[in-house]
């Protein structure tokens, strides 16, 4: 581990844990805890599991021209969101690549815009160079921010026990203002899991605090602390998406199974002109899941053929932990992307059958839509 990585506010917390800590995204992050990443992921489906997901990006944008910067750097249309309410959105170059993929918040006097770590940097170079005229005002927040994932069936009874928020008010991509254990947060009904439960953006000094006392009034429910290990195996479960895996600037929104957010009758923002191109031509390729008819186990890279000629490759694959098969996500080509496609994916010069499938793979999730 090089003293370069940057740590959240919870990296003491991970090592008294036992955490297994691995470089992700320039951080030092838990990939897993003694327990075992099969093991969180089986919290997380049956009972709950706690994240730390402080590596994340928080961007503040205030000012009269704040909605309009939005709309400029998003595909997605910000006018349609309510104050207390969060959209999942994306930012494209202007050839409609992917630069990020992120959460648009609106409060009543800001907006906060939600980016990958890994992105964070570039992402701050972006909207900063596209704000250029406007009057806003834009801070990172960042460093400030901590954010917890508290994800699984048994979440909202467990947060309940610290909150005088009404939870069962907050519904599916809303968010409200309260006290979890005395501090301060932002409580967000969103997550990454397909499981009920909520995300809580909190000032960084009361992570430590908070983190502790959930573990604690949630340990009798059954709540664990899980890692990134089992954050990739359930989002994959879901076919929620990965940046730098699923998606990124080689491909567009329309390629990569985000059609649904890009609202090319919203007006003008970056990359539009090429996407609307795109669209009238029809896409290429397409990012599909795909289900293993056959044991195997698919990971990143790997080709997709038929009939023994390349169609594609493997972005995201695992071994599913709740269906005990091998699922997967990659790009192939349009004429094989239509759900129940039959496909192979080359694992070790085999190719293990496979079919086109529409996620999500898992289809029992706690998640209140």
């Amino acid at each position: 581990m090089t003293e370069s990585l940057a740590r959240t506010p919870l990296h003491a917390e991970h090592l008294a844990l036992g955490g297994r800590m691995v470089p992700f995204a320039g951080f030092e992050m838990p990939v897993q805890y003694p327990t075992g990443i099969t093991e969180e992921h089986r919290a997380v489906r049956e009972a709950a599991g706690l994240f730390d997901v402080s590596h994340m990006g928080e961007f503040e944008v205030r000012g009269a021209d704040a909605l309009a910067l939005v709309q400029r750097v998003t595909v997605n249309d910000a006018s349609r969101v309510e104050v207390g309410q969060a959209q999942y959105s994306a930012m494209v170059d202007e050839s409609g690549g992917i630069i990020d993929d992120l959460i648009v918040y609106r409060f009543a006097d800001r907006w906060m815009l939600v980016v990958n770590a890994s992105n964070r940097e570039k992402d701050w170079a972006w909207v900063s160079r596209h704000a250029e005229g406007l009057d806003v005002e834009l801070a990172d927040r960042s460093d400030e921010i901590a954010l917890l994932a508290l994800q699984g069936p048994g979440a909202r009874a467990i947060l309940a026990e610290l909150t005088d928020t009404d939870l069962d008010a907050v519904g599916y991509y809303r968010f409200v203002e309260g006290g979890v254990a005395g501090v301060e947060c932002v409580i967000s009904a969103t997550g990454y899991t397909g499981e009920d439960g909520f995300e809580l953006y909190l000032p960084s000094e009361g992570a430590v605090a908070v983190w502790r006392t959930l573990l604690e009034a949630g340990a009798s429910d059954g709540l664990i602390p899980a890692g990134l290990g089992a954050r990739d195996s359930l989002r994959l479960e879901m076919g929620y998406a990965l940046y730098g895996n699923d998606l990124d600037a080689e491909h567009t929104p329309l390629e990569s199974g985000l059609g649904w957010i890009t609202k090319l009758d919203k007006g003008e923002f970056v990359g539009r002109e090429r996407l609307a191109a795109q669209k009238e031509a029809g896409v290429e390729r397409r990012l599909v899941g795909l289900v293993l008819t056959e044991r195997g186990f698919p990971r990143p890279g790997y080709p997709i053929v038929v009939d023994g000629e390349p169609v594609g490759v493997v972005t995201s694959g695992t071994m599913s932990p709740s269906l005990g098969q091998g699922i997967a996500m990659g790009y192939v080509a349009a004429a094989h992307a239509a759900a129940g496609s039959a496909v192979a994916i080359e694992i070790r010069g085999k190719g293990v059958a496979a079919e086109v499938k529409r996620p999500p793979f898992y289809t029992e999730g706690s998640i209140r839509r």
